[in-house]
């Protein structure tokens, strides 16, 4: 059973706010590890989609990098994150169709909200059932 309630630190989130604002017209997408369950590093992954306003696809290549830093750091997958340029922060269709990590937190950072930077947290599993956990920021 996961948390319902998620511990981001600052430095964390404000580098994801961060990458999300420095795309604007494109989302940003990567993986978050921790240590211990405490989220830890963010990796940005380039975004390999065709459509990269609307939609994100992690780069294979820098994906399996990531992955490989994470595990030379003793680290786990805590999140997948990516930024909604123009969309609300949840979970689109394409977003549910590509869930891959059941026990990943998938967090969404919409650009959508009139200057203000929003970042959500959801828990997405194999039968494509989103529920919200709240985040503490």
């Amino acid at each position: 059973m996961h948390n319902k309630e998620v511990r981001i630190p600052r430095r964390l989130v404000n580098q994801l706010l961060h990458y999300a604002q420095t795309s604007p017209d494109m989302e940003v997408c990567g993986l978050i590890g921790a240590k211990n369950g405490t989220p830890n590093h963010c990796y940005l992954v380039k975004n390999a989609s065709a459509t990269p306003d609307c939609r994100f696809q992690m780069d294979p290549h820098e994906q399996i990098k990531a992955m490989r830093q994470m595990r030379e750091r003793g680290e786990e997958l805590f999140a997948v994150f990516h930024s909604h340029p123009a969309a609300p922060a949840e979970p689109s269709a394409a977003d549910l169709e590509q869930a891959a990590y059941p026990d990943a937190l998938y967090l969404i950072i919409s650009l959508n909200t009139k200057g203000v930077l929003e970042m959500r947290g959801f828990r997405i599993n194999q039968a494509r059932e989103v529920e919200e956990v709240a985040l503490l920021l």
